[in-house]
């Protein structure tokens, strides 16, 4: 059969082989024993559902085989045997080019290049899933292939719930993951509903189709060592950022740090992913022993380096070592998945990787007792670099929240707040997301590089002559993003497929995307398919993340995120997302994200300025109405452009009046 032919098919009538597990695939760690006796056929009949009657018999056995194998049911002879990547759109079957878009970022999603645990269909994080199993993935990719610009495909947590009629100015798929009830979302609920096979964790951008590899990352995190400096008063050259993780989103960090222009050291405990991150030339160095790391950071520092190294061990070790070595850390931080902490998220101290899994599955309480620990150490040992004038910052992915949890000297004097700030709190709140700049992306659904080498130029001439214009108060923010696309090209950061992503505004988005579509209309370039990551402006309401710098009461709502999902699906996006979860852990978090498709028509053009503004501006007028002085200077400048515009401004208190 021809890959169409494949796509087309869905699930098979003739059930293929069952196929080898492949062990040099980085594959997801066991989950953990969580289903009762019941429970476990119950998990088997959903599983079989997908299924004709008549393949049960064979299926049973080797579906009860994953789940005491794997604690899931992955499905794992269902794995389509064409290559996994985004192959341009003319390739898809179908009746809808927006279709054919989703398709094309389904498969950049479950790219092994790009793809965390790819045969467990896991994007990053640990457990962001696109599929909770493969049937999920054909008859969705089936669905797709059939569909007419007047249906909408309903996704829940995975499962293609099927086709229903809509028009051509619906989105053609809603994603919902992980949308329990509030009172269900502790992460055994995940666990439990997760190896049922009725729900899911999408994180972020893996079950929205919008993940784009490390490079997403790599360009927040640029932003944010660059500002880490700045705060600190200190060039970046010479300078020491000391992290870890070298998984999907982590990964991106020691990229981050050279394009910076300075030293970072980024510990991770699998070599599998370490190894892939040297080989795609992600880290510039790998060092496994602690002695051979602190000459080499100490001629690093003596020689003015810009350089990455990818410390094969705990980063536990590193902060003791560096703090007994007396070696001075400018920046500290941490990526690992800290809101997945005992399914694999974060390793414990003195415990091999190997070790460590096998614990995890066979003796969960004392893997979390292990865990715990390790995060209390770890605690302690950034505590005395901090006193001699570290500055550490938590990047977002709970790691603060899971160390008050353990009992780590973490908390501020009140008992309240936490010691640091986390880097939305401190940098990318007050300069980027109040001001309305978050994450803009565009994939060339072409696949051609040429396309992307077009589309960077657009974009670098349109921030450039908006740049001649703008107020001081976001300078900074565009000569920063104009820097980084220029460098795009150098940097080597396409992985998967050919997408690009910089900070934008609300008006800087309009008008990029805006030439995007013009270029299409002319033949200059091909469909360009517009997204965004959820850590943005408007998308997310996550307390102790993107809206941590929000100080009035409200940060623990979440209107702001259901609000912008459901006023993208009416003002033109393509498809549209909402899930629980999404770095910082379930129940922690909704988030909601869009994909646009553009393709040269007039409704392309009036759809994206109509939902672009939205989709930055609804965040902007909630950060003002919480009174943050960015925000509120960014929103009367949008209502100065926008007649139609018209937001309640807060009256501010003199403080005075409260202390009498």
């Amino acid at each position: 059969m021809t890959f169409q032919e494949q796509i087309q098919a869905g699930i098979p009538n003739i059930l293929p082989q069952p196929k080898p597990f492949e062990a040099n695939i980085n594959h997801a760690p066991k989950r953990k024993e969580i289903l009762s006796a019941e429970e476990k056929k119950l998990a088997l009949r959903n599983a079989l559902r997908y299924f004709e009657p008549q393949h049960h018999a064979e299926l049973i056995k080797e579906f009860a085989e994953e789940l005491e194998t794997y604690g899931r049911i992955y499905m794992y002879r269902l794995r389509p045997d064409y290559k996994m990547y985004a192959r341009p759109i003319s390739e898809y079957p179908g009746k809808s080019e927006q279709a054919k878009a989703i398709m094309l970022m389904i498969m950049n999603n479950l790219d092994y290049a790009v793809a965390q645990h790819p045969h467990e269909l896991i994007t990053y994080g640990g457990n962001g899933a696109v599929f909770q199993n493969w049937a999920q993935y054909l008859l969705t990719m089936q669905y797709l292939s059939e569909m007419t610009d007047e249906q909408t495909l309903t996704m829940y947590s995975g499962h293609p719930m099927g086709l229903f009629p809509s028009h051509k100015e619906a989105p053609r798929v809603v994603v919902t993951n992980g949308m329990v009830i509030p009172n269900y979302s502790k992460p055994d609920d995940w666990e439990k509903m997760n190896a049922l096979g009725v729900s899911q964790y999408g994180q972020m951008t893996a079950g929205s189709y919008m993940y784009i590899g490390p490079q997403g990352i790599v360009h927040g995190t640029t932003i944010t060592v660059l500002n880490g400096f700045r705060k600190i008063k200190r060039n970046p050259e010479g300078g020491l950022f000391v992290t870890s993780g070298l998984g999907g989103m982590s990964g991106a960090q020691p990229k981050a740090g050279n394009i910076a222009g300075c030293i970072t050291v980024c510990a991770e405990v699998n070599a599998k992913i370490t190894h892939i991150r040297h080989s795609q030339g992600w880290i510039n160095e790998v060092i496994e022993d602690i002695n051979e790391l602190v000459k080499r950071v100490a001629l690093a520092k003596a020689n003015n380096e810009v350089v990455s190294i990818g410390y094969l061990g705990n980063v536990v070790d590193v902060w003791e070592k560096f703090h007994d070595e007396n070696i001075h850390i400018d920046l500290g931080s941490d990526q690992t998945s800290l809101h997945n902490p005992w399914a694999g998220g974060y390793y414990p101290a003195d415990l091999s990787f190997e070790e460590a899994n096998q614990m995890m599955a066979d003796n969960p309480e004392l893997f979390k007792e292990k865990v715990q620990e390790t995060l209390r150490r770890h605690t302690a040992a950034i505590n005395k670099h901090t006193a001699k004038g570290t500055y550490f910052f938590d990047y977002g992915n709970a790691f603060l929240l899971e160390a008050s949890r353990a009992g780590a000297d973490i908390m501020a004097e009140n008992h309240l707040d936490f010691r640091y700030p986390s880097y939305v709190q401190d940098i990318m709140g007050p300069m980027c997301f109040d001001y309305g700049f978050g994450p803009f992306r565009w994939v060339c659904a072409s696949g051609k590089p040429e396309d992307l080498v077009k589309t960077d130029k657009i974009a670098c001439d349109v921030l450039e002559e908006m740049m001649k214009n703008s107020p001081v108060e976001i300078q900074q923010q565009m000569a920063d993003n104009i820097k980084w696309i220029k460098g795009a090209q150098e940097n080597r950061l396409v992985v998967g497929s050919q997408a690009r992503i910089l900070y934008a505004d609300a008006e800087g988005r309009v008008k990029i995307a805006g030439a995007f579509n013009e270029a299409i209309a002319k033949g200059e370039i091909e469909t360009v398919v517009l997204g965004r990551d959820h850590h943005d402006v408007s998308g997310t309401d996550s307390p102790y993340r993107e809206t941590s710098n929000i100080y009035d009461g409200s940060r623990f709502t979440a209107d702001m995120a259901i609000q912008n999902v459901i006023g993208d699906s009416f003002r033109g996006a393509t498809w549209v997302s909402i899930h629980n979860g999404g770095g910082v852990g379930w129940g922690e978090v909704i988030n909601g994200g869009f994909g646009m498709v553009l393709d040269g028509t007039k409704e392309a053009s009036r759809r994206l300025e109509s939902m672009l503004f939205w989709d930055v501006n609804n965040g902007i007028s909630r950060r003002s109405w919480a009174r943050n002085e960015g925000a509120i200077f960014a929103i009367k400048r949008a209502m100065a452009t926008q007649p139609l515009l018209k937001v309640t401004i807060p009256n501010l208190v003199d403080d005075s009046l409260l202390n009498n």
